[in-house]
């Protein structure tokens, strides 16, 4: 999943200063499964904006609505007769949904209230890791099932750099050698040969050829 977290308090302020209702739109796909901008989430951020601006005399007007995903038009449009109601959207989503709601309604500013940080999962409730880089071109067939482009310090694609010490990275200690568990990983699962194949340096060219990248599923298409 995508993870963000929430902007500085300050920041979020100075971003809608200038208005006097806004809506706080969050986002019930990613950023509600790691806590930042879902369902409560805007009705926390909500309240400080509200307490904020009346300490200091200028009253805020918010909406609070959260719907299932801001990165799909189809949800989107169940915000059609809120967004004329205000000034500006103050997005919780990551940043592809605060490019779609921009896109999807241009009278109207969105802000983003979030920073999008990677692309990971949870190891507990409220403790997320990086997993992948979206290269485009992933090599986890080769590598035991562990990304080395994401979970290597030096993001090494033939490996280890020999500068880890008891399985930990020299640049941090507290990171596992990303090597360390793949070469464990692939011994145990009988797979060594893998680690023997030289995998080829990962093209980042061809992922920005022609501008952002897309995917079309023609058996989609309508």
């Amino acid at each position: 999943m995508v993870i963000g977290k929430r902007k500085p308090f300050e920041e979020i302020l100075k971003m809608i200063e200038p208005y006097k209702k806004i809506m706080v739109l969050g986002c019930g796909g990613c950023v509600t499964v790691c806590l930042t901008g879902g369902h409560d989430e805007v009705r926390v951020l909500s309240s400080q904006l509200r307490m904020a601006r009346d300490k200091d005399g200028n009253q805020l007007e918010i909406i609070e609505k959260t719907i299932e995903r801001q990165c799909d038009p189809e949800y989107l449009d169940q915000v059609q007769d809120l967004v004329p109601q205000v000034e500006a959207v103050l997005s919780m989503a990551c940043g592809a949904g605060v490019q779609f709601m921009a896109e999807r309604y241009q009278a109207t500013p969105v802000f983003p209230a979030l920073d999008t940080t990677f692309v990971g999962g949870s190891l507990k409730e409220g403790y997320y890791v990086e997993r992948c880089q979206t290269c485009g071109q992933c090599k986890l067939a080769y590598t035991g099932g562990i990304c080395p482009i994401a979970r290597c310090s030096k993001s090494l694609l033939n490996g280890p750099c020999g500068g880890s010490t008891n399985g930990k990275c020299e640049i941090d200690p507290e990171v596992d050698c990303a090597w360390q568990l793949i070469i464990d990983r692939l011994t145990n699962l009988g797979m060594m040969d893998k680690y023997e194949q030289i995998l080829d340096i990962v093209d980042w060219r061809t992922n920005r050829d022609g501008g952002p990248r897309k995917m079309i599923r023609e058996d989609f298409q309508r």
